[in-house]
């Protein structure tokens, strides 16, 4: 089997650029570690404390948080690293030719009831001329993207990677503490008749998702009624969604006013629109492309639809 380092060679992936990625697979294995420990080492519960985004952290929010930290601030080649968990950037080595965001641990609610959980992560060119920790660093736009992925940690820890234009899947090795190559070249399947969607949010959504979902699981209006499937993480449900085919979707609603998106933009909805993509299949906004939506703020929220284009389109208005 071959290795992520191996592929990485083999692609002619830039070396500066492999050295980050190693970084940020480095700090996964030590998060798989403490995942896999449960409830015996003392990360389970919640912190006492909220993120920027004004969320209850749980103690390995932190604690992942801190390991990618720790670990990308001593990486040569990162200039600056944006976190979920982080109010503004945090700046690294001067002059450094990338960008690191990355939310530390999707889907945290499930970390208490062993449930999928995973780290999803962007590396993004650094610019010329700006202030190496502005926020002004990360305004680009998905399609500067140099790779992405994430690291799911379910029963095995999968990690899926989007670079030089090819998506691959990995799974760790949990002797050998190394990731090896388990799918070449990721494609979605097409024509499956699946959605992941947060239903107790169906009262709060405009009346074109309200019955563009009420069409797919009525048996009347179809050969085939659509199964749904949620696992309250980002990363378990696109992972699902890349294996299996259907669509990922997070639409706006008015539940809060203040807050009518849930996603974040630059390390959920652009390193998931990157792999999807690649893979074959399509990611929007409820109006446009992702990749090609501009940051303009670093916690920005948009609505996220993504998976089978033909299903992508069927809920892009």
């Amino acid at each position: 089997m071959q290795s992520i380092e191996d592929l990485l060679v083999d692609l002619e992936v830039d070396a500066k650029l492999q050295h980050v990625i190693h970084s940020i697979l480095s700090a996964s294995k030590e998060i798989s570690f403490r995942v896999g420990m449960g409830a015996i080492s003392g990360v389970h519960g919640a912190a006492e404390t909220e993120n920027v985004q004004g969320e209850t952290q749980k103690k390995l929010d932190i604690i992942s948080n801190q390991i990618l930290l720790d670990l990308l601030a001593k990486n040569p080649y990162v200039r600056s690293v944006a976190s979920e968990e982080e109010d503004l950037p945090v700046a690294c080595k001067s002059g450094a030719p990338f960008l690191v965001a990355y939310d530390p641990l999707d889907g945290s609610s499930n970390i208490d009831i062993n449930g999928q959980i995973g780290t999803i992560f962007t590396i993004l060119p650094a610019k010329e001329g700006v202030e190496d920790g502005s926020v002004e660093q990360y305004y680009q736009t998905g399609d500067d993207q140099l790779c992405a992925g994430y690291v799911l940690y379910g029963p095995a820890t999968i990690l899926l990677i989007a670079v030089k234009g090819e998506i691959h899947e990995f799974t760790l090795d949990k002797i050998n503490k190394e990731f090896y190559q388990t799918k070449n070249q990721v494609k979605l399947p097409g024509g499956t008749k699946e959605f992941a969607i947060n239903m107790a949010n169906y009262h709060y959504w405009s009346e074109f998702y309200q019955q563009t979902i009420t069409d797919l699981i009525n048996p009347s209006n179809r050969d085939k009624t659509y199964n749904m499937r949620w696992n309250g993480a980002m990363v378990g449900d696109v992972h699902r969604v890349l294996t299996r085919g259907g669509v990922f979707l997070y639409p706006s609603d008015t539940k809060n006013p203040k807050q009518p998106a849930k996603l974040r933009l630059l390390y959920e909805a652009f390193p998931m629109a990157m792999l999807v993509e690649a893979a074959g299949g399509q990611a929007n906004t409820e109006t446009n492309s992702i990749l090609k939506t501009q940051l303009t703020e670093l916690h920005q929220r948009v609505p996220v639809i993504i998976g089978d284009s033909e299903l992508v389109n069927t809920f892009t208005q």
